[in-house]
């Protein structure tokens, strides 16, 4: 009897396996369906000026993180970390760092996997190595007794609030989320984030089976196709684009697969988006938020969309307000 159910069993697990392979491999990324995606035009504008200069910040494998800090002039300034979104990089807050630079001492990396020194781009090397590496960073640059705020646009927001739900999270006094994605299945989702991402659905589904039975190989293989648009790869910031993700890095970018459990652990948080976002729809982020949460705070921007939440006015402010309530 015993030989029959585990015969059953491991039966079981090669065709699930099986099952699995096959999904992965009949996937691979290609030419994405026409279409525009987000608007970059005013993001670009706003990086016009000749940007903070890169530093590095050591990891704890020694990877060299990109950093851009803004000192704080102001007495008991928080530390003030701005996670950028999926595809780009830290310098789509060098005008909000700047004017935030006042209130608090910013620091600006640009994610391991992105930018102009991104060791593996769209890569990293386990699902939670963004949390360490925030953990890391704010280690490394946080005064002593100094509070800290983690602020993050769009996937940098989903990051934000994976970290507060991870191991890492007691590490955080306060949050900001602008735009942020949740999850693929979450009410603020449009389809495809307003033309944005591709997943490849099929890879997905194949590599959460494989790493169910905590095999992790494949976890390098492509699984997320970003459209960016032409006049950023063809600019002179097109090299420092990430146009796709690995399964392991695209995981970690995002809250949990319950990710109002992830909400839920958030601290004192103000979430700020617009009304015309392409990407998330704005209006279901307080109802979909404050079911597991009453710390947060909620700003609708009127006429402003995805990307330009970063720079409207209404952003610093929001900011500016939940430094000065810490």
């Amino acid at each position: 009897m015993i030989r029959k159910v585990l015969t059953f069993l491991i039966s079981s697990i090669l065709i699930t396996l099986g099952i699995a392979a096959v999904l992965i491999l009949s996937q691979r990324p290609g030419d994405l369906p026409p279409g525009d995606g987000l608007d970059f035009t005013n993001t670009l504008a706003a990086e016009g000026q000749e940007p903070q200069p890169l530093t590095q910040v050591v990891m704890r494998d020694g990877y060299p993180l990109q950093v851009r800090r803004y000192e704080g002039q102001a007495p008991d300034a928080p530390l003030l970390v701005l996670v950028h979104g999926s595809g780009w990089h830290g310098l789509q807050f060098d005008a909000l760092a700047r004017g935030l630079a006042a209130s608090a001492d910013v620091v600006v990396p640009d994610l391991r996997g992105h930018g102009t020194a991104p060791g593996r781009r769209g890569d990293i090397d386990y699902i939670n190595q963004f949390e360490d590496d925030l953990a890391d960073l704010i280690t490394a640059t946080a005064k002593q007794g100094q509070q800290v705020v983690l602020a993050g646009h769009s996937s940098g927001g989903g990051l934000v609030v994976r970290f507060a739900g991870g191991k890492h999270g007691d590490m955080m006094d306060g949050a900001v989320l602008m735009a942020p994605f949740l999850k693929h299945d979450a009410p603020t989702m449009r389809p495809n984030a307003g033309g944005w991402s591709y997943p490849l659905l099929r890879r997905i589904i194949g590599l959460s089976i494989l790493n169910t039975f905590h095999i992790t190989a494949l976890n390098h293989l492509t699984i997320m196709q970003l459209r960016m648009p032409q006049v950023v790869l063809n600019g002179p910031l097109g090299d420092t684009a990430t146009t796709a993700y690995s399964y392991r890095l695209n995981t970690g970018f995002a809250p949990r697969g319950k990710y109002l459990k992830d909400v839920a652990a958030l601290p004192r948080f103000t979430l700020i988006a617009g009304a015309a976002d392409e990407a998330f729809d704005a209006a279901q982020y307080e109802p979909t938020l404050s079911a597991v949460t009453d710390k947060g705070r909620y700003v609708i921007v009127d006429g402003i969309g995805h990307l330009d939440i970063v720079n409207a006015p209404e952003t610093r402010e929001a900011i500016e307000s939940l430094i000065n309530d810490l």
